[in-house]
């Protein structure tokens, strides 16, 4: 059933290598198996009306883990932009990866791109964090502010929260309903730190290999029984005032 309320929903995938382990299969197969679950989680979105899914798939501070694990990182990425842009069309879903491009090699840069060009017109957006940061995401919006205050586009003083907002990673999509944490931990590592501000949290103990589209429709349902108060109180919820 759609509800617009649900609009944004984004996910922490962790658990993947713990759940490998406890199977005796190398870290990259829970990986692999969690590339399914993201379908998944695509599928019950769409069901639940969402518009705009993100999922955290390559931190900034993922490099730091062994070099044999990146590497089967970077090819499983390149090969999920390979195989998955015609598939995601086809399903009427635009692809959009946010991040740190720099970073990655020629081929995967070139496949982001030809994976965003095919699918720009999806009545439903996946985004990809790749590479990012939440703290890396305030700091690139305070560059370009700076940039312009430096070329003498903008002055010091017009800057406020609702322009750095613009110039953040998702600042034309929906604002962040719902923040899903697979794997038992408790802690949002580096996520989208700006969009989080009033975001409902929702931690899950599923490891992300076992956390499927009727998980989600549970975490969903968790944010149908909260109450959004954004500053005001209840009882102003309840009167149905609104923020100015």
């Amino acid at each position: 059933m759609s509800d617009s309320n649900l609009r944004h929903v984004a996910i922490i995938m962790d658990g993947n290598n713990r759940w490998a382990k406890q199977r005796g299969l190398a870290g990259v197969a829970g990986h692999k198996v969690g590339v399914e679950r993201i379908r998944d989680a695509m599928s019950a979105c769409e069901d639940l009306g969402v518009e705009v899914l993100t999922v955290f798939a390559f931190s900034s501070e993922n490099w730091k883990r062994p070099p044999l694990e990146v590497e089967a990182l970077m090819s499983l990425f390149l090969l999920y932009l390979k195989n998955e842009a015609k598939a995601l069309k086809k399903k009427g879903v635009s692809l959009r990866v946010i991040g740190n491009r720099s970073r990655f090699s020629p081929s995967i840069q070139k496949a982001i791109a030809a994976a965003e060009a095919l699918t720009t017109e999806g009545k439903m957006t996946l985004v990809i964090a790749a590479d990012y940061g939440g703290r890396w995401d305030i700091a690139q919006a305070a560059q370009q502010l700076a940039r312009e205050v430096s070329e003498g586009h903008l002055l010091v003083d017009a800057i406020d929260e609702n322009l750095l907002h613009r110039h953040t990673a998702m600042a034309n999509l929906p604002p962040l309903d719902l923040l899903i944490r697979t794997g038992g931990e408790m802690r949002i590592s580096n996520f989208l730190l700006w969009q989080c501000a009033y975001t409902e949290l929702y931690f899950s103990d599923k490891l992300w290999p076992d956390f499927d589209g009727d998980e989600l429709k549970k975490a969903a349902a968790s944010f149908h029984e909260r109450q959004r108060r954004f500053g005001l109180t209840g009882d102003q919820i309840v009167a149905g005032l609104s923020i100015a």
